[in-house]
């Protein structure tokens, strides 16, 4: 938790989106919630939905929220992915660009998402690392702003949950994050290994013409497939189209049949899909029983790019 006031690191923003500058000086005299995300993290997104409802509700009293998008991968330093997501996903209040990690080495933050709650002079009240303590930071700001002067509204902000934003199925959760790049790779199994059947929980393959990169799986050729054995209600993958931007198709099979009734929100109930931003794709989402599956994604033009996996 930083022991000096933070807000000055706003100074190196790269950017702005929705809103010009702020600054310290600007800020004074609100109350500040910081909130630190990567718009392909699925625990940012999840949290994001009691952040966005923070700011509509105690905007007209005080409250400045600001979102610091501070990239993890090399996609999201690019301003017209950023402006796109958080048009996409509701991110209205302002947001500081952070491509060179000034902010948050400023607020000494380790970690996606991240909310940092400040009083009007610029110190840190409270802060959470991850998702969770959504009341407890609400009974902060509410707490700060009617210590300001603010008659905040009777009740607590109202919650509209999107989509993908839906909580983790913790009951149900047996899968963890997986990178696929080289640098954080982990639970692979070579392609002459890679029977589906054969794939341990959690363990995943390739089948095709691919290259690795530090951060990615790239698809030198058509008919590239990524194998993987998971247990989750949801499955998401974080992916890119490649350099040119060519549109890339793909199709996902689970068991090796149709997704049918359990398709993710993109993919169609015979798992087709496009690949067209690169962002995080939500590719399986169970409707009834929960249970060990092995997915395919199998796509049929070249050039996609694949990093990491997360579940739900």
């Amino acid at each position: 938790m930083p022991t000096h006031t933070p807000l000055a690191a706003l100074d190196r923003a790269t950017g702005w989106i929705n809103s010009p500058l702020l600054t310290a000086p600007r800020l004074r005299g609100h109350v500040v919630v910081i909130d630190f995300w990567t718009y392909t993290c699925i625990n940012w997104l999840r949290s994001l939905p009691h952040v966005r409802a923070w700011s509509e509700h105690y905007a007209d009293h005080g409250l400045v929220t600001i979102g610091v998008h501070t990239p993890e991968f090399e996609f999201e330093r690019r301003r017209e992915n950023v402006e796109r997501a958080a048009h996409d996903l509701g991110v209205n209040y302002p947001v500081a660009l952070d491509a060179d990690y000034a902010i948050w080495r400023g607020f000494n933050n380790h970690y996606w998402p991240a909310v940092y709650v400040l009083d009007p002079y610029g110190h840190v009240r409270h802060y959470h690392f991850g998702e969770g303590d959504y009341e407890a930071s609400e009974t902060v700001i509410r707490r700060l702003l009617t210590d300001a002067g603010a008659a905040v509204p009777p009740r607590p902000a109202p919650v509209d949950v999107r989509a993908v934003e839906t909580s983790a199925d913790w009951d149900n959760l047996r899968s963890q994050e997986t990178y696929l790049g080289s640098r954080r790779a982990e639970r692979f199994t070579l392609s002459d290994d890679a029977t589906p059947l054969r794939l341990g929980l959690n363990r995943w393959a390739l089948s095709g013409a691919w290259t690795t990169t530090e951060d990615a799986v790239v698809l030198d050729e058509p008919d590239g497939k990524i194998i993987y054995r998971f247990h989750a209600r949801d499955l998401h993958l974080v992916m890119a189209p490649g350099p040119s931007g060519r549109y890339v198709r793909f199709r996902v099979l689970v068991d090796g049949q149709p997704p049918r009734t359990d398709h993710g929100l993109d993919v169609d109930e015979q798992g087709r899909g496009l690949l067209e931003t690169p962002r995080l794709y939500q590719l399986i989402r169970h409707r009834n029983r929960v249970d060990s599956r092995t997915v395919e994604i199998a796509f049929l033009d070249s050039g996609a790019r694949a990093y990491v996996f997360t579940f739900g």
